[in-house]
């Protein structure tokens, strides 16, 4: 396909540039056209310092880096920022970046100092310390983790937001149920007596929820 005077065009603000590329020239032509294009607007980007996208063509990495050297060498411009229109790379960042934040969720927390009476619910979007007891018929749901520094006897949600590496910890661990991201677990009807306190940690994996005593082999194996 002959190239035109629309084969390159730029769209520009004063954050950064769009270069629509034809997808159907030759590159080598294509790369003739972009330097041209680009000496003749190296005025209006004269020190610069702008992001850069590109649309219409999809490029391998090294053409994208030999049109970056085109532009580095017929302007002053300084590009400092490429930014991908790809919606799958798009969709992988969001996802990536969601899983970040959910990860600094739960390792920062919060305090709270009280006994949760029955009836009462507190929600937490960080980790929680509870200083106190959780009395059975309260409830306490975090996105991160949950620490009850007393005993536990009602309902308790971690990783709230589909964190499956959150856990719930109890000084004392009879707790009406348990519920770690999608996967809940409850006391059984007739709980056996057992007077002995001992701090226990509930965590889930292959599917299931397990309570074991805290040891440090357990804190060795936290995820946070």
């Amino acid at each position: 396909m002959k190239a035109d005077n629309n084969s390159v065009i730029i769209k520009g603000n004063k954050y950064g540039i769009v270069v629509v590329l034809d997808p159907d020239i030759e590159f080598d032509e294509l790369k003739k056209i972009v330097s041209k294009k680009f000496k003749e607007s190296k005025k209006f980007f004269e020190k610069a310092k702008m992001a850069i996208s590109f649309e219409g063509r999809k490029l391998s990495d090294e053409e994208q880096k030999e049109i970056l050297d085109i532009i580095s060498n017929n302007t002053d411009m300084q590009i400092v920022c490429i930014i991908d229109n790809d919606p799958k790379t798009e969709e992988l960042f969001k996802k990536t970046l969601e899983q970040k934040l959910m990860e600094i969720e739960s390792a920062t927390g919060q305090f709270y100092k009280g006994i949760l009476r029955s009836g009462t619910s507190l929600e937490f979007e960080t980790s929680v310390i509870i200083i106190g007891d959780v009395n059975n018929g309260a409830r306490v749901v975090s996105k991160g983790n949950i620490i009850v520094l007393g005993s536990l006897r009602g309902n308790a949600y971690a990783g709230a937001g589909g964190n499956t590496n959150a856990f719930v910890v109890a000084l004392d661990m009879r707790p009406t149920q348990i519920r770690i991201a999608d996967t809940i677990a409850r006391s059984p009807d007739k709980p056996v007596k057992d007077e002995t306190k001992e701090a226990k940690i509930a965590f889930l994996e292959d599917g299931y929820i397990y309570i074991e005593p805290l040891n440090k082999s357990i804190l060795n194996d936290i995820k946070l």
